[in-house]
């Protein structure tokens, strides 16, 4: 042994020093990521130029499912940018399933549309279906066709519209981090049929265990169709397998917890947890109430659905130009008990108070 190098007991408190100083910086990097994800959405930080108006197109939204409401609201948002713009715009729903939304589709491109909004599916699943469209001369734009937002050219989509998904994951993943104070026991929800779906999950699962304190228990697969079914199930057995141990969730879609209340409930546990559930999307009207209410859910990273829905309109009328895409991608929000009532929480969605309709119609010259 070198002289002057710490041995035993010397070296045993080296190592928890400089383990306690890890956990301390990950602890603090989670609680100023929350920080800044929580802070008021009051100033536009999209694009203030484009294109006018492409006068008289048509375009339909092919949903993937309208029962979900995240898919519905963007639709929404399509519609009424729509309208704004001066364009038809027809809603075709593909009822959750893949024969369901390539019927959908198809019925889209033999309306012969100037534009397809490719609602909630994955892009590359359905790429024969977009050439196809493409083929016909029909303008294709996505919303969370795929895990990256931005353009998709080489499967003829001009822009896949959606927050950062990396981003949405850390920032759910850090407030569980922020809350436990560095010791939270995860069990992660997620959805394998989407792509997007898992590519979040895994990465919040990367995000907890970058914390020494922090474990992941369970790795939950299981389809958002059926959570109405399989949640009570799932959620006993997973009391049962561990416990205290058990003390945040980390969901990709806030449907998970519309069903997790009654068997918490059955099992004694109280509504404001452990488990504390959090999810990193979509922000949807219970998830709002039950935000707000303290029962069975404590945080969602919603998207701001209805102007991603204007967003879409945007990126086609600048696909209809011949102009690149805009690039726009909107910050990551964190919505707490502490803020549920800012940026449109009184209405139970996530619509930033920052004027993106009027800044929208600017560019349409509208």
């Amino acid at each position: 042994m070198k002289p002057g190098l710490p041995t035993g007991a010397g070296l045993a408190m080296l190592l928890a020093g400089t383990g306690a100083a890890a956990a301390q910086d990950a602890l603090s990097r989670a609680q100023a990521v929350v920080a800044a994800a929580t802070a008021p959405a009051s100033k536009w930080d999209g694009p203030t130029t484009g294109p006018k108006a492409a006068p008289g197109k048509t375009v339909i939204y092919v949903a993937a499912d309208l029962r979900n409401g995240g898919i519905q609201e963007v639709g929404d948002g399509v519609k009424e940018a729509g309208r704004a713009i001066g364009w038809t715009v027809r809603v075709l729903d593909g009822q959750g399933s893949v024969s369901g939304i390539h019927s959908a589709f198809s019925q889209a491109v033999a309306l012969k549309p100037d534009g397809i909004v490719v609602g909630g599916y994955d892009v590359v699943q359905n790429a024969g279906d977009i050439e196809q469209a493409a083929a016909s001369g029909i303008r294709i734009v996505a919303w969370h066709g795929a895990p990256k937002p931005g353009p998709m050219a080489e499967y003829h989509v001009i822009s896949n519209i959606g927050s950062d998904s990396a981003r949405v994951a850390k920032v759910a993943a850090d407030y569980a981090i922020a809350q436990s104070g560095g010791k939270a026991g995860v069990v992660i929800f997620t959805d394998s049929a989407y792509a997007i779906a898992l590519a979040k999950a895994k990465m919040m699962r990367d995000e907890i265990q970058t914390v020494p304190g922090c474990s992941v228990l369970a790795f939950e697969d299981t389809p958002l169709a059926d959570t109405s079914t399989r949640m009570s199930q799932l959620t006993t057995s997973l009391l049962q397998r561990y416990g205290a141990k058990w003390t945040y969730s980390l969901a990709i879609n806030d449907l998970y917890y519309d069903f997790i209340g009654p068997p918490l409930i059955s099992a004694g546990r109280d509504p404001s947890g452990p488990p504390v559930n959090i999810s990193a999307g979509d922000g949807s009207n219970s998830a709002y109430e039950r935000i707000r209410g303290g029962q069975f859910q404590a945080a969602t990273v919603p998207e701001p659905l209805l102007l991603q829905g204007w967003q879409v309109v945007d990126e086609m009328n600048r696909g209809f130009a011949g102009q690149p895409a805009s690039g726009y991608v909107a910050p990551v929000h964190l919505v707490t008990a502490k803020n549920v009532d800012l940026d449109g929480g009184k209405k139970d969605i996530y619509d930033p108070d920052n004027n993106y309709r009027d800044a929208y119609r600017k560019i349409w010259g509208r």
